[in-house]
């Protein structure tokens, strides 16, 4: 098995500065228009879609409220507010501002905060609530299709009764297709995803306002005094609603995570003034409808459309939903993406599927991962209902641990006053963990299954990052230096004609593959290239900073390549601007792995059954030799065993 650490490596303290390191791949190209445009075909899909179940799941779902004057101007007061607090304040307002060189989300926040940090006593918590994050986001990503699109055809049955048992058939079919197409790319389909979503937010926009018109009196429930009334009237049952309140927020981290492929400034033009109107609207609409006739709140959103144009409608929210499991299957490569780099998750292949868009990748094994779970759920769930009780926690997990990154990002980076920091992110936490605790009560209703999955990414994770930082521990305890490898062996040994690149996650010792190959054959060759791969914090690195080399006499070499964690790894095209080295004739090269193999031992690191489970990711990653684009007639791997 292939070392999963053979060239990547943690950065340095000799890495250059982080302000020089940014080549700006990740700044968004297109005037401020184009870029808003595109945010709401790709951004806004999920969030903007919540309309479809969150004010059904109040009054209809696990803890159903009665639908009358409190409980429905409660509820849109609380859903107007949390979407003022926690997406307008917290998300565009704060948070949009902590890129990481033009790069969000959640591994793109931790490695800002490590990089200025430049690493403290908080390293290891912040690392593992990031790693938490992103286990909880895959929960999410599974999720978030299946109850999306589910949602959506379920508006069959307002149209007509006899269409209910086609609706779990067809959506499986819609999914099917979505999954499929995947390997294709959507460079082509996505520029359709901004008419078709500001078509979308026009009309439920459009729905709303002619409620509104025939019942104006539940514009009223804006008023923060009708939350307080919902509250104070029932406090347990108002605490159980809050599950089912905050998916009207489901989607928020998306704002975030997409900030690279758009920028802020268009984000946050998008949703002040077409995305948070457009919802607001709708909900205040879905309000109207139902003060006017209780029985709607069976599926308000579709009963606001008159019969004639409730088939239009599915099929316009079939869409919708569509673009929006698109945007969360395409975040879910990103992030994959970001984690292989970074060293949480093993190699995996990466397909790109546009020549044009850097960011538009396709990751075979995730994607097919994702298909077999989500129609799972569907077929496991069947109403989206069920699903909208697991959706919950994941969506508010992710939230509150975004929560806790920021306050550190705000005290140690921004450098806020403590005061401040409390008041204002302790009371972003208080709200997110409020939802939290309010979905936990759901577990057993299907909350335990992002639980679950987010609790098996997490060991994962965490057990390859582990079992890899021992693995490179264990290789280089055993290292020779290098300068003591030349002076004895260099001088000695029978030298051969070309070039010896030598792939090595160490910056100092001499890679195993060096010393087996002496050991073995008996020969150097003329000129040997000791390469290290290097993961930086930032998501691109330019050109001109890619590489660094450093000469140490007698045909030895020791060369960093650096990388960001968006970008990917191309060591030949990297080695060929080494004139100097030998390396720009690939036929006269040749590129030395090392393949270890894990042996389980009983020493300290990590449990043997953590071990096992190290081992067989590490069989089952991508080689070395394609990750980092070798040509395959020109490796040579030579393996030894490895002790962790």
């Amino acid at each position: 098995m292939t070392d999963p650490s053979v060239a990547v490596g943690a950065p340095p303290a000799t890495d250059p500065p982080a302000e020089t390191l940014h080549g700006g791949h990740g700044q968004p190209q297109g005037s401020v228009a184009a870029l808003t445009f595109g945010a709401i075909g790709v951004v806004f899909g999920d969030i903007g879609t919540s309309p479809l179940y969150a004010m059904k799941e109040v009054f209809v779902g696990h803890h159903p409220l009665a639908v009358d004057r409190l409980h429905i101007f409660g509820t849109v007061c609380l859903m107007f507010w949390s979407l003022v607090a926690i997406v307008t304040i917290k998300y565009v307002w704060l948070i949009l501002r902590a890129d990481n060189k033009g790069e969000g989300g959640s591994l793109a926040l931790l490695a800002l905060i490590q990089r200025s940090t430049g690493g403290n006593r908080w390293g290891r918590s912040l690392v593992m609530l990031g790693i938490a994050a992103t286990a909880l986001f895959f929960g999410d990503a599974m999720i978030t299709p299946a109850v999306s699109v589910l949602s959506a055809v379920e508006g069959l049955e307002t149209v007509n009764a006899s269409f209910t048992p086609f609706v779990i058939p067809a959506s499986i079919v819609i999914l099917i297709g979505l999954f499929m197409i995947q390997s294709r790319g959507t460079d082509a389909v996505g520029r359709l995803f901004g008419p078709v979503m500001i078509f979308y937010f026009l009309v439920i926009a459009a729905l709303g306002v002619i409620q509104i018109a025939a019942n104006p009196s539940v514009i009223a429930g804006l008023n923060p005094v009708w939350a307080w009334r919902f509250i104070a009237n029932d406090p347990g049952l108002a605490f159980l609603a809050l599950g089912s309140v905050v998916l009207c927020v489901t989607g928020a981290e998306a704002l975030y995570a997409d900030m690279g492929h758009f920028g802020r400034r268009p984000i946050t033009l998008a949703w002040l003034w077409i995305v948070f109107p457009a919802l607001i609207l709708n909900y205040l609409g879905q309000g109207a409808l139902m003060l006017a006739n209780p029985v709607a709140s069976e599926n308000p959103f579709y009963y606001m459309a008159p019969d004639s144009l409730r088939l239009p409608l599915v099929i316009l929210a079939t869409a919708a939903t569509i673009i929006a499991s698109q945007a969360v299957i395409t975040g879910t490569f990103s992030v994959v993406q970001q984690a292989i780099q970074l060293g949480l998750m093993p190699r995996l292949r990466i397909a790109h599927t546009s020549e044009r868009a850097l960011g538009q990748i396709y990751v075979p094994f995730m994607n097919w991962t994702l298909m077999i779970l989500v129609i799972l759920l569907v077929l496991g769930f069947r109403e989206s209902s069920n699903l909208a009780a697991a959706y919950g926690i994941a969506v508010t997990g992710t939230m509150f641990i975004t929560a806790l990154n920021l306050g550190v990002l705000a005290y140690k980076v921004w450098e806020w006053p403590m005061a401040l920091v409390v008041v204002v992110i302790g009371l972003f936490m208080f709200i997110d963990g409020i939802y939290f605790a309010s979905n936990l009560t759901k577990f057993f209703a299907g909350g335990w299954f992002p639980l679950l999955i987010g609790a098996i990414a997490f060991t994962l994770l965490t057990t390859w990052a582990r079992g890899r930082q021992l693995m490179i521990e264990r290789m280089n305890a055993d290292s020779l230096p290098l300068k003591v490898f030349i002076k004895s062996a260099a001088a000695s040994a029978m030298r051969v004609p070309n070039t010896a690149v030598f792939m090595t996650s160490a910056r100092d010792g001499v890679p195993p593959a060096l010393l087996h190959n002496l050991k073995h054959n008996m020969v150097l060759h003329e000129r040997n290239i000791l390469v290290t791969v290097q993961i930086s914090d930032v998501p691109f690195v330019p050109e001109e900073r890619r590489v660094t080399s450093e000469d140490y006499g007698q045909g030895f070499f020791r060369t960093t390549l650096h990388y960001g964690f968006m970008e990917e790894v191309d060591v030949p095209a990297a080695l060929a601007k080494l004139e100097s080295c030998g390396t720009s004739n690939l036929m006269r090269t040749s590129f030395f792995l090392s393949r270890q193999t894990l042996l389980t031992a009983e020493r300290p690191g990590m449990a043997i059954w953590r071990e096992k489970l190290f081992a067989w990711m590490l069989r089952n990653a991508q080689s070395a030799m394609e990750f980092f684009k070798l040509p395959t007639n020109r490796v040579v791997e030579l393996g030894s065993q490895v002790e962790i």
